[in-house]
């Protein structure tokens, strides 16, 4: 099929008119991103039948989609036929990953500290009501570890990341109520706080001790403990950085015990300073 619409979704010379405008409405860039999204999906590829039917669209919008990916390189398709994200796209991504500057300053923290520790370190950030981990370091031995990923999300409120970053955005039950609104929060695991009431009194306590726990709250078996760094504001938190430990190999009163030793590996990346 000849791919006749343009990536930003205008039609292409000598289209028809209505058609044209009916794939407009269909096939903009906001259809082109969601496509784009799914191939994300699918490390090992997927055919234009699945692909139609998860995104819901019809077949020639979505082929004219991933038409549009492929002429600017973020998608391809593999001796089968199948699409997968092309391979400017994640020279794209990995190149803007590694530029990072909180993400440079911040690895060889994460580095120490999975080596420490022998369990896993993250850099997170808080998009909305999830966190969304940036950077991560398995620690160097050990047959368990967790499956977390770097782009990955979890829900804020049940882990401990995101306990340590909406400490410093909700200040009062108000707040943390508006935060929640109609929309009721996720119960991970018989541990995680779902009440608004619950959610306060502890960031309450987390503003008071300078850091956040996750007492198994987003998955049985695994808790932390997360502290807040100024990677990018001298004075407001950009991220927050957790050390996620198996229950059964690094108790979190182990955790506890050591804030004041993760806190000192942080340095300046961990003091706010005005």
């Amino acid at each position: 099929m000849k791919d006749t619409q343009a990536f930003d979704g205008s039609t292409a010379p000598g289209e028809d008119s209505a058609t044209g405008a009916d794939h407009s409405r269909l096939v903009g860039s906001d259809r082109v991103l969601a496509v784009l999204k799914e191939l994300a999906r699918y490390p090992d590829g997927v055919g234009l039948e699945e692909l139609t039917r998860v995104i819901g669209s019809p077949k020639p919008t979505v082929h004219r989609a991933l038409g549009a990916l492929r002429r600017a390189g973020l998608a391809d398709q593999d001796s089968r036929g199948r699409y997968v994200l092309g391979d400017e796209f994640l020279r794209m991504a990995f190149a803007h990953h590694e530029a990072r500057p909180e993400h440079v300053r911040i690895r060889p923290v994460l580095e120490a500290l999975a080596h420490r520790f022998g369990e896993t370190a993250h850099y997170a950030v808080l998009d909305g009501r999830e966190v969304v981990y940036r950077a991560k370091v398995d620690p160097p031995t050990g047959a368990v570890r967790l499956t977390s990923t770097v782009g990955g999300r979890n829900p804020a409120h049940a882990t401990g990341v995101g306990k340590l970053l909406l400490a410093h955005e909700l200040g009062t039950l108000d707040q943390v109520e508006a935060w929640i609104g109609d929309t009721p929060l996720v119960r991970r695991t018989p541990q995680t706080l779902c009440t608004a009431e619950d959610l306060d009194r502890e960031l309450r306590a987390t503003r008071k001790r300078g850091y956040a726990l996750d007492d198994q709250e987003n998955e049985i078996g695994v808790n932390c403990v997360a502290l807040p760094l100024y990677a990018t504001s001298p004075a407001t938190p950009s991220g927050a950085l957790s050390i996620s430990a198996l229950t059964y190999r690094t108790p979190l009163r182990t955790l506890i015990d050591a804030v004041d030793e993760i806190r000192a590996a942080l340095g300046p990346l961990g003091t706010p300073h005005r």
